[in-house]
């Protein structure tokens, strides 16, 4: 079959090709869960507060959500292999750069390189999957496959990152990418076809300078804020700067003819409802999960390793329940399966919000899967919602938009829940008093938003039955695949 215009280049071997693709996203998503569980010992070898620890996880953050959509057109219109080849060998460099940082500057500078490595392996890996499978029952198996990996690396990272800690060190959990990073680039170099589409979008550059922008400032607020006090002239700086960055982000993105973030997309509200609920959803499993390691080693005084499988039926549950969701939405409606699954996720953690250091294992694990489970229903259908709300040729940009606003909620999360963590220690009050206020307040903020959707989400069901399996929660899956969605 001859390539068409959107898809011109070489063609790759099928099978090497998913190999490749599904495990650069394995190691994006192993490396999502295996720093939660490193950061206990992170804070203690770098001699850092929770500050610190906040600014590790969220300079990865902050950069994949601000980068996911432009890797996804810089994959289309410089070409997917050379883009995905190019976030394999930065990503790489990155996690060995964090692996011998010699401080928390040094480290925090490894994870935003990774953050930028990650903006552009994953779309690109999914962009090869679509262009390398034009027929639609094909291209779901296929990312059905690499959706499949995504769990097991998800699934694997808090196991991985207390054997290696336990054993190693923190730094352990970044060499793990050494050679995984060393055999994609060699294969795919060798193996991997060139494709493009020539009628891809020019890059939006002062959209994405002005979003990445604005976001970071917000966040150095939110994150200095306990610590330098709310009220300081650079906190209140920062907040202003923030706001000022956002306007002028609204502006620029009204005017341009081919904008990172139509906002006209947002006049429907199916979509509008469905991103507001996804930054819901990153907001608390992020924020609440950067927690859970920290809770088992520093109130229940559980080793690294034993606190990495503690915290196992948090990515256990996700991946069970995550490829029957997009099934139930099909069945059932996306407002009944996200109303459900939001309220689950958020009893779950008001659940969490009470226990305490002498809460046996037994009391403690149920609480983090019912909130898992209760996620992993909502994503893939709020996912199915916000392409549904938007014309057939633009459903890779809303889907790659649900999944910026769910890692934008998960920078806030992990900001805005660390700042009640330390308002509350400022207060005088215990680590564990500060991490339950923390936890029944992402609860109450998710059961809010269940009552939200039940009321405003509309009753409708997905166009085209969503059975094939959904990318796991922790993905960073931008599903740009419009170009090759059009062939």
């Amino acid at each position: 079959m001859a390539a068409s215009p959107a898809t011109a280049g070489s063609r790759s071997n099928p099978a090497v090709l998913l190999t490749v693709t599904c495990l650069g996203q394995f190691m994006v998503l192993l490396d999502n869960t295996i720093v939660g569980a490193a950061l206990p010992d992170m804070q203690h070898r770098l001699h850092t507060e929770l500050t610190g620890l906040q600014w590790i996880v969220d300079a990865y953050v902050l950069l994949v959500a601000m980068l996911l959509l432009s890797g996804g057109v810089f994959a289309d219109r410089f070409g997917r292999k050379r883009v995905y080849l190019t976030g394999v060998a930065v990503f790489t460099a990155a996690s060995l750069l964090c692996a011998l940082a010699p401080s928390l500057g040094w480290l925090i500078a490894g994870r935003v390189l990774q953050g930028i490595g990650a903006a552009a392996l994953s779309p690109a890996s999914l962009a090869l999957l679509a262009a390398a499978y034009p027929v639609p029952q094909e291209r779901m198996k296929a990312i059905g496959m690499w959706a499949g990996f995504s769990g097991i690396g998800l699934a694997a990272g808090p196991v991985a990152g207390g054997v290696l800690t336990e054993a190693f060190g923190w730094p352990a959990i970044f060499l793990v990418n050494l050679p995984i990073g060393v055999v994609l680039l060699l294969i795919g170099a060798r193996h991997l076809g060139e494709s493009r589409n020539p009628n891809a979008p020019a890059i939006d550059v002062p959209g994405t300078v002005l979003s990445v922008l604005a976001v970071g400032v917000l966040t150095y607020g939110l994150i200095e804020g306990a610590a330098r006090g709310w009220t300081s002239p650079l906190i209140l700086g920062s907040f202003a700067a923030a706001a000022i960055l956002l306007a002028a982000f609204i502006a620029v993105e009204a005017r341009r003819s081919a904008p990172m973030l139509p906002l006209g997309l947002f006049r429907q509200r199916l979509f509008t409802v469905s991103n507001t609920a996804m930054t819901v959803v990153g907001f608390a499993l992020m924020g609440s999960s950067f927690f859970f390691s920290q809770f088992f080693v520093y109130v229940q005084g559980s080793s690294i390793l034993r606190a990495g499988l503690q915290t196992l039926p948090l990515s256990l549950a996700m991946v069970v329940v995550s490829p029957y969701a997009g099934r139930l939405a099909a069945r059932y409606g996306f407002r009944i399966v996200v109303t459900v699954g939001l309220a689950l996720a958020g009893l779950g953690l008001l659940a969490l919000g009470t226990v305490h250091a002498d809460t046996d294992y037994g009391n403690v694990w149920w609480r983090l899967g019912i909130a898992s489970a209760g996620f992993a229903l909502a994503m893939s259908p709020l996912t199915g919602a916000a392409i549904q709300a938007v014309r057939p040729q633009e459903g890779g940009l809303a889907s790659g938009i649900s999944s910026t606003t769910r890692q934008i909620g998960a920078v806030f999360g992990v900001a805005v829940l660390g700042a009640i963590v330390r308002a509350r220690q400022s207060g005088g009050a215990s680590f564990e008093s500060g991490l339950n206020s923390a936890f029944l307040a992402a609860g109450a903020v998710t059961l809010v938003t269940a009552v939200f959707t039940g009321l405003w989400l509309a009753k409708s069901r997905p166009a085209h039955a969503t059975t094939a399996p959904q990318p796991s929660a922790e993905a960073v899956t931008p599903l740009n695949e419009a170009p090759a969605n059009s062939h």
